[in-house]
């Protein structure tokens, strides 16, 4: 039990430290083409591996160059985060589009529709 509650802390301060890197501490200009949403961190129980879903807002090609820009700054958020929170070896991190926030809102709408529909079917009962 004791594990699982250490990963939860590593992935809470990841999600916190990754995000003010991404702010303050990135100078990459790609980056800051879109605006970054980090929405969860999956740690592994080694704590070796670190998975940091976001969304991102911003047309799509700037969204490939945010990635872009992602993956050539992991070395350096990976050594911040080793000085930030005074590890000895930092997770690897693999940035993943996290794909249930583009799913919402056509989730959403779905179910409108389907409110919709039920409701003009009482109606038409009750005529």
């Amino acid at each position: 039990m004791a594990n699982s509650r250490r990963v939860e802390k590593l992935a809470a301060l990841l999600k916190r430290e990754v995000s003010e890197l991404l702010v303050h501490g990135v100078r990459d200009e790609r980056i800051h083409q879109a605006m970054i949403t980090i929405t969860g961190v999956e740690v592994s129980g080694d704590l070796q591996h670190a998975r940091i879903f976001i969304s991102l807002f911003g047309e799509e090609k700037k969204k490939a160059e945010v990635l872009v820009g992602l993956e050539e700054a992991k070395g350096f958020i990976r050594a911040e985060l080793s000085r930030r929170l005074q590890m000895r070896r930092s997770p690897e991190l693999v940035f993943k589009i996290d794909k249930g926030m583009t799913k919402g809102p056509a989730v959403l709408d779905l179910l409108n529709s389907l409110e919709l529909e039920r409701k003009s079917k009482d109606i038409s009962k009750d005529l």
